[in-house]
Formats: structure tokens, C-alpha cells, sequence
């Protein structure tokens, strides 16, 4: 059986089996295939892609293919600019790349957001007590 015979919620479900138990390189595979398929026809499978490319990032994210996961993220901030967990992953990304400067922006964005509170470790004043 090929995967293009397979039905798509189907392989949506195996992706997502694979992300969840944390086979993310796996993960990618497949959702890498669905994001294309669903960018390539006009899908009725979910209300667009972004559901899609937000696990893709993630599962990038989760087999530390970071300049992936930027580039896919800064996309989705891009388009959804008041979703505060895109730019938590975001600034996430950017911390694991040792990219700290750039990452406070998304921080502070997810922060405001009310998707991200900044850790009393890190110290600075909280966006939100400000």
C-alpha cells in the first residue's frame, strides 16, 4: 500500500501517533508529506494548513532541527502574529540555537500574550507586572 492510496486522516493519525510517543524524526517525515499534499490541492482536511505546519514545527523542534523549525515558525508568526504559543516556540528555538537577543522578542511577545510567563530565574521584571 503507497502512502498516496493510504486516507489522509489516517496518515494524520500515524503522525501523530509517532509525534506522540516521540519518534519527532519520523514525525517529520510524515507531516512533511501532508503539508505539502494539503498546500498542493485545496484541502478539506483541516481549516488550512496551520494546524499542520505548527506540529511540523514542533516535531522539527522535538529532532533538534532548529534552523527548520525557525524558518517555519517566523512564517507562522508571520501570518498569525497574536499567537502567543508560535512566537513561545519561536523564542524557544531561537534559546536552543544560542541565539538569546533574538529570542527575547518572542518571549516578551508570548509573554504579552498570555501564553508564556517568564521564570523569576531568569530575573528582569515580568511583562506582566510591569
Amino acid at each position: 500500500m503507497t502512502t498516496n492510496s493510504t486516507p489522509f486522516a489516517l496518515r494524520l493519525e500515524w503522525a501523530r501517533s509517532r509525534f506522540d510517543d516521540g519518534d519527532f524524526s519520523a514525525a517529520v517525515a510524515l507531516l512533511r508529506e501532508l503539508v505539502e499534499e494539503s498546500e498542493s490541492e485545496t484541502s478539506e482536511h483541516l481549516h488550512g494548513t496551520a494546524d499542520l505546519r505548527l506540529m511540523l514545527a514542533r516535531a522539527y523542534f522535538g529532532s533538534a532541527q532548529l534552523g527548520r523549525a525557525e524558518t517555519l515558525l517566523r512564517a507562522l508568526a508571520e501570518e498569525s502574529p497574536d499567537d502567543g504559543y508560535v512566537h513561545l516556540l519561536l523564542g524557544r528555538t531561537l534559546q536552543r540555537q544560542r541565539r538569546y537577543t533574538d529570542a527575547q522578542r518572542h518571549l516578551a511577545l508570548a509573554e504579552v500574550l498570555g501564553d508564556y510567563e517568564r521564570p523569576a530565574a531568569y530575573g528582569g521584571v515580568s511583562v506582566a507586572t510591569r
